[in-house]
């Protein structure tokens, strides 16, 4: 089937764009987005997907702020035209490819409303690819990511939100490949271990410069995938220098070292580490402002999970008060967390996103979910 993307040169098969070279029904391609204020007050979350080989496309919308936390999501049929990123009242809207974009989530019956514009900060980092090892999770993956600011209005449960540009930093992040979406692949053989997943992702925003941490470990505490970068910032679009930028230093090696809160598998505060090729180490320490579950947009959510099949067209929304979560139900260990961030006499911003799942020997986890 042709889409408007088969007229230009960018063909990596023979075949149209809009079919993967893949027949893996975890087929995915997902724009995510993350933006918070410079004091904490308030976290939103955005994600979007089509999964080709389910048919399905689906996105959400969440906010975190007062101790409440509030969702919107939606589902339909995947469309012919693979750039028509609408589901239902909500939309993106690629202004120009790399640099800007918008984000509007009409009025609906959910009550969750608004309207966001992406201002980069930086140009786009590419991660390296992400393939899981043999015997855990289904993951073959790319992902790009790109820091900035957003501008504009978020409305819910009758109250509104500016969103200065001045003050709401965020992330882009775009990826695509194969993770599990959808329902349970069919059961084969028993499983031999645990299931266990280990990860930490830590984008942050200083006044000169950004840093950006992502990494999985195996039980062992031995990491299967890294990424570490420093980047340049610009004060306006105008000023980046293409799509992607040569001043990019990417880091040698990242180290961690969490303080869980006690119950929880969610950190109370953290150190990070990067080191350069000149030798030069960055020591950053995190401390935790607000909590945001990402199921707020469909991570691990029973039932607006990614990739399920919900009909033509369904919009649902939800609020919960944050201090009567269940801490260690699986659906809240997918997490990011706001975090006032410290290097030397530099002051940041930023997230660090969490997934502690079964077993990790340094930080004495023996189960699936047992509590620090």
């Amino acid at each position: 089937m042709l889409t408007k993307h088969d007229d230009y040169p960018i063909h990596q098969t023979p075949v149209p764009v809009a079919q993967p070279a893949s027949s893996d029904r975890n087929v995915y391609d997902r724009y995510w987005f993350n933006g918070y204020q410079d004091d904490g007050e308030f976290y939103f979350g955005i994600g979007a997907a089509l999964y080709p080989n389910l048919g399905i496309m689906d996105c959400g919308l969440s906010i975190v702020r007062d101790g409440e936390q509030h969702a919107f999501h939606a589902s339909r049929r995947a469309p012919v035209e693979p750039t028509d990123l609408q589901v239902g009242p909500f939309r993106i809207e690629i202004l120009e490819p790399m640099k800007s974009l918008r984000v509007v989530l009409d009025d609906n019956e959910t009550g969750l409303s608004g309207e966001l514009l992406w201002i980069p900060r930086t140009a786009n980092i590419q991660e390296g690819r992400q393939t899981a090892p043999p015997g855990g999770m289904h993951m073959d993956a790319t992902r790009f990511n790109q820091f900035g600011h957003w501008q504009g209005e978020l409305r819910y449960d009758g109250r509104s939100v500016t969103v200065d540009p001045a003050r709401v930093f965020g992330t882009k992040d775009r990826s695509w490949g194969i993770r599990p979406v959808g329902e349970p692949d069919p059961a084969g053989a028993p499983a031999t271990r645990m299931p266990q997943a280990f990860f930490l992702w830590a984008p942050l925003h200083w006044p000169d410069r950004c840093t950006h941490m992502g990494l999985f470990e195996n039980e062992h505490g031995e990491m299967w995938h890294w990424d570490g970068m420093i980047c340049p910032v610009y004060a306006s679009p105008d000023d980046l220098p293409g799509v992607e930028d040569p001043g990019v230093r990417v880091v040698t090696h990242v180290e961690h070292h969490l303080e869980f809160v006690p119950g929880t598998r969610r950190a109370g505060r953290a150190d990070i580490a990067l080191t350069e090729r000149s030798g030069q180490r960055h020591e950053i320490s995190l401390e935790p402002l607000l909590c945001f579950r990402m199921k707020g947009i469909g991570y691990s959510h029973p039932e607006w999970g990614h990739g399920r099949w919900r009909g033509e067209l369904t919009i649902g929304g939800e609020a919960w008060k944050l201090a009567d979560l269940d801490e260690m139900a699986l659906e809240n260990q997918h997490i990011q967390q706001v975090m006032r961030a410290r290097c030397g006499d530099d002051e940041g911003i930023g997230v660090l996103e969490q997934v502690h799942l079964g077993p990790h020997t340094r930080y004495g986890f023996k189960d699936f979910l047992d509590p620090a």
